[in-house]
């Protein structure tokens, strides 16, 4: 099946000669603001045609070839036109990609910045150093791309590991690289306490959640329980002389949240209002996808928190992602902050994904 994109492309011709419009207009001119979204619009559809006729360019050459090397076989034409061919569907392929992803909707999440939650499941405290490994790549990732880490939260075991750990991300266009990070990861190698050398295999759970903007959200101030206490480190014991450490109760979905790694109640009472604003979003999104088409709950598995989506494998060096059939024997690297090409590979499978879906809904229509 061919992507329609004269189909697609044709509208924004017409969108193009609107924005042109108003931005010769008085009213737009004269609204800094208004000019600057309106122009980088006007920017990006002019970018699209532009690829749009490059493709076609590419394509009628292609045409041309194959119909000179069908007419004469034998003739120096045919020749050249055979030597040209491997070029031009490579540069095809090149803007078919282009293309595809300029025209395929965005989701218009993808530019938000994210509040990440890890927390150790099975396996005891093998489990909980393995949070604190995941915690590790994820910093050195975000500081590869030069983001802003803030920890909100974090549940330490006092020998390295994490019972949980929740930190915010913020920079350009980080929920669109991470949030297929969302997910059971599991890890299988000899733990540091086991003495007899057998592999274990524990987990841990990551959720990618895009930080609610307040026009995303309206939280009710009558719909909170909010109670201070003071901080606790491994073992229970008392970190802190005074109550800083704050807990949110969201009554009507019992939804709690709890920050106190900073020593001012106010800073901690700002952080767990800011993550438990995105555990609303999420829980709102995940209550709507449950309303819509299977095919569209999810681009890259199932969406459900509970499914396994990685292994990281010690004894091997392996690290595989289950959704997208993706394995790297570059365990160590990965695990130093090196996820760009598991990222890169789950976000072009969403891609193709996308692309289907979008096939499919231009046949139907």
């Amino acid at each position: 099946m061919e992507f329609p994109f004269e189909k697609l492309l044709a509208p924004l011709k017409s969108k193009l000669e609107q924005l042109d419009e108003m931005l010769s207009d008085p009213k737009v001119l004269s609204d800094q603001k208004l000019y600057r979204t309106t122009a980088k619009q006007r920017a990006e559809i002019e970018e699209t045609l532009k690829t749009g006729r490059e493709y076609f360019k590419i394509l009628k050459s292609i045409s041309d070839n194959e119909l000179l090397i069908k007419e004469d076989p034998e003739g120096e034409l045919a020749e050249l036109a055979n030597e040209e061919l491997p070029e031009l569907q490579e540069k095809l392929l090149l803007l078919e990609t282009r293309l595809k992803s300029r025209l395929v909707p965005k989701d218009p999440e993808d530019v938000k910045n994210v509040i990440i939650e890890i927390r150790a499941g099975t396996g005891g405290e093998e489990a909980a150093l393995f949070v604190a490994d995941l915690y590790r790549m994820y910093s050195k990732y975000v500081e590869t791309q030069g983001w802003k880490l803030d920890v909100m939260n974090s549940s330490d075991t006092g020998i390295g590991g994490f019972k949980e750990i929740t930190f915010s991300v913020e920079g350009v266009d980080i929920y669109g690289d991470l949030k297929y990070e969302s997910g059971i990861h599991r890890v299988q190698r000899v733990p540091v306490t086991e003495t007899s050398g057998r592999l274990h295999t524990s987990a841990a759970s990551v959720a990618v959640l895009p930080e609610a903007g307040d026009i995303d959200l309206k939280v009710d101030p009558n719909d909170l329980k909010i109670d201070v206490f003071r901080s606790s480190g491994p073992g229970g014991q008392s970190v802190n002389t005074t109550d800083s450490a704050v807990r949110i109760t969201h009554l009507p979905t019992n939804t709690v949240v709890t920050c106190q790694d900073e020593k001012s109640q106010h800073k901690n009472k700002a952080k767990a209002f800011k993550v438990l604003r995105a555990r609303l979003l999420d829980r709102i999104t995940d209550e709507h996808n449950s309303k819509i088409s299977k095919s569209r709950k999810s681009i890259v598995g199932s969406g459900d928190r509970s499914e396994k989506i990685k292994t990281y494998n010690f004894p091997q060096n392996r690290v595989t992602d289950h959704r997208i059939g993706l394995t790297l024997y570059n365990l160590d690297g990965v695990l130093n902050g090196q996820l760009d090409e598991l990222i890169n590979a789950a976000k072009n499978f969403a891609f193709e994904k996308k692309v289907a879906l979008a096939e499919e809904s231009k046949t139907k229509a």
